[in-house]
């Protein structure tokens, strides 16, 4: 009787999780083929590619803006963005920014991928992998600002106008990226 129960909970399970089972992703080909059309748009309407940190930056510059109004009027790089009257927040950069995680959530919930979860491999806990990713997320953070742009931007957009400089860095990282696999891979496996 306990085994019948059971198989019947189990059951029951199987067939709600088929019904709440999370739509395909697009096709890999169709989607490079959309993003190219979407870098082709940016360029077209604005003038300018595809990037991330650049508005991540400028919200930033507009908070410290708000705070301490001295260091941004002292520092070049930054007054060029929020110096004196100038607004930070009117770029569209920053509306890019903004949109993509909201994008993402309206995505994620109409197709039944929204869940609250940490991937991670077998042989690494929970803590330990937020930790990792906060470290690598300061890392490529700090390297996105030092050289001027992120991976969508450096990648996407300057790959676009085959800029030796963005390729040069894609191939580092990729080198650097299987470098790395090797040390790490059996926290995964």
């Amino acid at each position: 009787m306990a085994t019948y129960t059971l198989d019947k909970a189990v059951s029951a399970a199987e067939s709600k999780t088929a019904e709440s089972a999370a739509k395909p992703y697009v096709h890999p080909y169709l989607a490079g083929i959309l993003l190219g059309i979407v870098l082709f748009l940016a360029f077209f309407l604005s003038g300018n590619g595809l990037g991330a940190s650049g508005g991540m930056n400028r919200i930033l510059v507009w908070g410290e803006d708000k705070f301490v109004p001295e260091h941004i009027n002292r520092t070049a790089y930054l007054s060029d963005i929020a110096g004196g009257d100038v607004n930070p927040l009117k770029n569209w950069v920053v509306y890019v920014s903004i949109g993509v995680p909201i994008g993402g959530f309206i995505a994620g919930w109409r197709n039944g991928r929204l869940k609250v979860e940490t991937n991670r491999g077998p042989h690494v806990s929970i803590r330990s992998r937020w930790l990792l990713a906060f470290i690598g997320g300061a890392f490529m953070g700090y390297g996105a600002r030092l050289a001027r742009g992120c991976t969508s931007g450096q990648a996407l957009s300057g790959g676009a106008v085959l800029s030796a400089g963005s390729w040069a860095f894609m191939f580092a990282v990729f080198a650097g990226a299987y470098a790395l696999a090797y040390f790490v891979r059996r926290l995964w496996l």
